[in-house]
């Protein structure tokens, strides 16, 4: 198959492991930077074009599309998609998950437990938006922060209205979560392959910081998944319509609660943490999926 990863910087870890893994089992693989394509909308004959060249005869699309460039990048992958040519992450998946609110709006609506969370555009009362979500302290994060940044826990009523009252006056989008101190400073990161669990980490913010992201210092261990948490990892990426992505959990005395789940999920951390080739698997999957789908022709 002719295999084509979407992304802005071909040395990357995760798109270098892909590419790898693609050609030793006998594909072909290109990278592309979503940001340099064009496209020519048309609906009989739709077009992706690429450093002069138009892209033609391609089987499989992998989108890593990072969080900046989620409009075009989505728009970029729905004209594959009116190509007929399948993608791994389709346009509507990677949007939903994009927007964390939506996201978390779904799973709540399918019943998968998370921490309890407001919302609100202006709040005129700061100290019933935090009392609602279980009082100090609190976790505020911007829905627009990636890999750690935006998020402030806020450890007394007054710390969480400073912060709020601030991301206001930016006029940022917030939201405010319970803090599940249970957790310890840990969550589980759990990677999602069609409907299993491939590999599962459990990550630990350094002393003096409750993110636990590796971006931020965070270690990594392997954790055994217990039935009840593999069940919710996989009920999130189904809700989202995710067929690969990232499932972050956290630990709590009510079970397992999804903080977040991510559509363009870094290979690094979870294929050196376990020793397992997520790669490989990728790679296997989209073997098959992609073939009966690019028989049945281009899609209307």
């Amino acid at each position: 198959m002719k295999l084509l990863i979407l992304s802005r910087n071909q040395k990357l870890y995760s798109t270098k492991r892909l590419v790898e893994a693609a050609r030793e089992r006998g594909h072909s693989c290109q990278v592309v930077d979503t940001l340099k394509c064009s496209m020519d909308i048309a609906s009989k004959d739709p077009a992706i074009w690429y450093k002069g060249g138009q892209l033609e005869e391609v089987n499989a699309v992998i989108p890593r599309i990072g969080a900046s460039i989620t409009a075009y990048g989505t728009a970029v992958t729905r004209q594959f998609e009116m190509m007929g040519v399948y993608c791994l992450t389709d346009s509507i998946a990677l949007t939903r998950s994009r927007d964390k609110l939506r996201a978390l709006q779904m799973m709540a609506r399918k019943g998968i437990g998370m921490p309890r969370t407001g919302f609100a555009h202006t709040v005129h009362n700061t100290r019933e938006l935090i009392k609602r979500v279980g009082g100090a302290p609190v976790v505020v994060k911007l829905l627009s922060g990636t890999q750690g940044r935006g998020v402030v826990l806020a450890e007394t009523v007054k710390a969480a209205e400073s912060v709020i009252d601030a991301f206001i006056e930016l006029k940022a989008d917030f939201m405010v979560q319970e803090y599940i101190k249970e957790a310890g400073g840990s969550d589980i990161r759990c990677f999602v392959i069609g409907n299993k669990v491939v590999a599962a980490m459990q990550r630990t913010a350094v002393k003096g910081e409750f993110r636990s992201n590796l971006h931020r210092g965070g270690t990594a261990e392997l954790v055994k998944l217990r039935p009840s948490e593999r069940k919710a990892a996989i009920e999130a990426a189904r809700t989202m319509g995710l067929k690969v992505c990232g499932v972050d959990l956290l630990r709590s005395s009510r079970g397992p609660l999804i903080m977040e789940v991510n559509s363009s999920p870094g290979l690094e951390g979870i294929e050196k943490t376990t020793g397992k080739d997520i790669a490989s698997k990728i790679i296997h999957y989209i073997e098959e999926h992609a073939k009966p789908y690019s028989r049945r022709g281009r899609r209307g």
